[in-house]
């Protein structure tokens, strides 16, 4: 018997926000970076990209440390566009069915970011937000909204998601965790959440929740 939902986590890239990883390695290697799928996919991340993403460096020496690893001279503004060159747009019919969902659960956000990409993601939404009557904080919506390089731990990491649990006093049991990356789903599955693997173009419209 499934305990009912009382609590929703969600990841916030390819669930919330749209991703397209394939322009960040483009936009790499016309940078003259041949190997970036080497160093960073949706599914796996080199030891300087993991740092970046638990706040273990700061931008700037994400930026330095890049230039050594690929050898090339490239500005920190270059560096910047293209890493945050995989960020769409928020979906309009998305953020009007998160202002209705908190009315039903307490929602919480859980990201693997970074600094570069928060404040990327947080002018994105800035932008839409007065036009569509919504609150310009993005983090409005939720309860609270938890980002790995703030949290110091990231997803698939087990202890991650028991750190969210422990700090919003959730119930395991009684919260559903959602995402499109798989390994993601695995690690929250061994910390007791419920979860739901988005695939196959299923977005969080089509979940009837």
């Amino acid at each position: 018997m499934v305990t009912p939902v009382k609590n929703i986590i969600f990841d916030l890239g390819g669930v919330l926000i749209n991703l397209d990883y394939q322009l960040t390695r483009k936009a790499f290697e016309n940078l003259g970076v041949a190997n970036f799928n080497d160093l960073y996919t949706q599914h796996h991340a080199n030891p300087l990209f993991e740092q970046l993403e638990v706040g273990a460096i700061e931008p700037e020496a994400f930026y330095e440390a890049l230039r050594e690893t690929t050898g090339l001279t490239l500005t920190n503004r270059q560096i910047e566009t293209a890493w945050n060159a995989m960020l769409l747009d928020f979906p309009v019919e998305r953020l009007h069915w998160l202002s209705q969902i908190k009315n039903k659960y307490n929602i919480y956000l859980f990201s693997n970011t970074n600094a570069i990409h928060y404040n990327a993601f947080i002018h994105i939404y800035e932008q839409v937000a007065p036009q569509l009557g919504l609150d310009i904080n993005f983090e409005h919506f939720f309860t609270t909204a938890y980002y790995s390089h703030t949290l110091g731990q990231r997803k698939p990491e087990v202890a991650a998601f028991e750190a969210v649990i422990r700090d919003a006093n959730l119930d395991p049991a009684q919260t559903l965790f959602i995402d499109d990356t798989l390994l993601n789903i695995e690690g929250a599955q061994k910390a007791g959440l419920q979860t739901i693997f988005l695939s196959g173009g299923v977005t969080v419209l089509d979940l009837g929740l």
